[in-house]
C-alpha cells in the first residue's frame, strides 16, 4: 500500500510542478490552481508514507522520481533543451532511486 501512496505523491507532485511552469510565475490563475492541488496531494499522500518508510529512502524516492518525470514533460511538453552534464546529473538521481529501490532493505519491499 505505501508504494501506491508513494506513486500518488509523485504524480502530485509531477502535476503541481508541471502546472507551476505552465503558470508563468502563478499569473494565470487556473494552473495556480492546479499547482497548489498538485502540491496538496503530493504532501498529503508522502505524509501517509512517511508513517511506515524512513523519510530519507522516501524523499530520495519521491524527489527522483519527480526531477525524472518533470525533465520528460520539459522535454516534451515545454520543449526544452538539455546538455549532456544536465542528462548526466538527471541519470545520477534515477541511478539512485533504483539502488534504493533493489539494494536496500529499508524501502519495506
Amino acid at each position: 500500500m505505501q508504494w501506491i501512496l508513494l506513486t500518488l505523491a509523485i504524480i502530485g507532485e509531477v502535476i503541481g510542478t508541471s502546472a507551476l511552469k505552465a503558470s508563468d510565475g502563478l499569473t494565470h490563475w487556473g494552473y495556480a490552481l492546479v499547482t497548489l492541488l498538485g502540491y496538496a496531494v503530493a504532501f498529503y499522500f508522502l505524509s501517509i508514507v512517511l508513517k511506515t518508510m524512513p523519510v530519507g529512502v522516501a524523499y530520495a524516492i519521491w524527489s527522483g522520481a519527480g526531477v525524472a518525470l518533470v525533465t520528460l514533460i520539459g522535454l516534451v511538453v515545454f520543449q526544452q533543451k538539455l546538455d549532456f552534464g544536465a542528462m548526466l546529473g538527471i541519470g545520477l538521481i534515477v541511478a539512485g532511486v533504483l539502488v534504493l529501490n533493489v539494494f536496500s532493505g529499508t524501502t519495506g519491499h
